[in-house]
């Protein structure tokens, strides 16, 4: 499916231009010669990316800029601008845009940061689907493996780095009981054959961070006879 662009800039010569090389490259595109009717183009379209002229009748592209944002709009925005101040390229990418281009410009050059753009935001979206499909949750507690962090009511909670490979091993067999020896094999290897004082050591201090009270530990669980299991806490109606 083809990629959808939204161009916006008052000289008609300037649009048929872009409209045409867009088209050519395989984008389908539509038009709006004025900031309001770029606003509710944008609000009512489904664009993946809009090429907005700073000055424009009706509303300037920094305000349409500004107001999408505010309304939740996340389109991509490749400001066009005459001016050669940096302040005002300042000013539009500190409002949201992702990149600005000076006229006069090559219609190539348009199209490259185009597709910079798409290509860098698709990246960006398909990190994030991918940690957020890959993350472990537990009641309040999230683990997320792709960055290696820990959040526990939306604080980042610091680990050492054995004591986030157990409970990011504890994570992937959540509600089931483990036994020492195989914590002691998962994570220690063979260093401490044996040795399993090691991992209730690790237990203890995961606990000291991860529970609301130590005593009475509502995430892992000792199982008496087995070993431990982590699980999300029990809500009470």
């Amino acid at each position: 499916m083809s990629q959808q662009i939204l161009i916006v800039d008052d000289e008609s010569s300037i649009v048929t231009l872009l409209q045409y090389n867009l088209e050519k490259s395989g984008f389908q595109v539509t038009t709006a010669m004025d900031g309001k009717t770029a606003f509710e183009k944008a609000i009512n379209g489904d664009f993946d990316l809009i090429v907005l002229d700073i000055m424009l009748p009706e509303m300037d592209g920094l305000e349409v800029c500004k107001q999408l944002r505010q309304n939740k709009i996340l389109t991509p925005i490749l400001m066009l601008t005459a001016k050669e101040e940096e302040f005002d390229k300042i000013i539009g990418l500190e409002l949201g845009a992702d990149d600005y281009l000076t006229k006069p410009f090559s219609p190539r050059e348009v199209i490259a940061r185009i597709r910079a753009i798409l290509r860098r935001t698709h990246d960006q979206k398909e990190t994030v689907e991918n940690i957020n499909k890959n993350q472990i949750t537990i009641g309040d507690l999230v683990i997320y493996p792709e960055n290696h962090e820990i959040y526990l009511k939306g604080k980042t909670i610091e680990l050492t780095q054995k004591e986030y490979e157990l409970l990011l091993y504890l994570g992937k067999h959540q509600e089931k009981v483990l036994t020492r020896d195989q914590l002691l094999n998962a994570i220690w290897n063979f260093d401490f054959v044996g040795d399993t004082r090691i991992v209730d050591v690790h237990i203890s201090h995961l606990r000291e961070k991860i529970e609301a009270n130590t005593k009475k530990p509502e995430y892992i669980k000792t199982i008496r006879g087995f070993g431990y299991k982590l699980g999300a806490p029990v809500t009470h109606e």
